[in-house]
């Protein structure tokens, strides 16, 4: 089955200490440009690095900031986010990618955003190691895989969603 190509937009957001995000909006804040950066896109891709095996306390608060679009909904009901997908990914060198996984699929399905099959990709290296994914030469190929995967399911049903979008929520 053929679908119409659609453009689709991205946004990338590492939940790294590079982020100022703070519990309520005050000033240097960069959530404001943040929520809009993912409101305008048909992907959200979050990041994590791993810490002790769990996503770090910057990818926590984008999802508590992300729990505001449960009190926000467009004309016909739906959540903000309703129509854009998500992907996640997770970085470092212990275990813990699939747990973090589990939890940001759940947290960002929770808020509205549609998660589709094979949406996530990994890298860990050996616990208790120095090698970060930055050092590495080359991208191991099962990465390389899962990647590729993550960007053709979330395109594939990023194009969809603009197609058919939810049906209206108010009834």
């Amino acid at each position: 089955m053929k679908h119409a190509q659609a453009s689709v937009t991205l946004v990338f957001v590492l939940a790294s200490m590079k982020h100022d995000l703070f519990i309520k909006k005050i000033e240097g804040d960069d959530w404001p440009q943040l929520r809009q950066r993912i409101l305008d896109a048909d992907i959200f891709i979050l990041g994590s690095p791993v810490w002790l095996g769990h996503h770090s306390s910057v990818c926590q608060r984008v999802l508590e900031r992300l729990d505001a679009f449960l009190d926000e909904t467009d004309d016909q009901g739906r959540l903000v986010s309703y129509g854009c997908v998500a992907g996640v990914v997770a970085v470092g060198n212990e275990d813990g990618a699939h747990h973090i996984i589990a939890e940001l699929f759940q947290g960002l399905n929770d808020v509205g955003f549609t998660i589709p099959a094979n949406a996530s990709t990994y890298w860990v290296g050996e616990a208790m190691q120095s090698t970060d994914f930055k050092d590495l030469k080359q991208t191991p190929e099962v990465v390389q895989t899962a990647t590729a995967g993550l960007t053709r399911n979330c395109v594939h049903l990023a194009t969809l969603l603009k197609q058919a979008p939810y049906p209206n929520q108010d009834n």
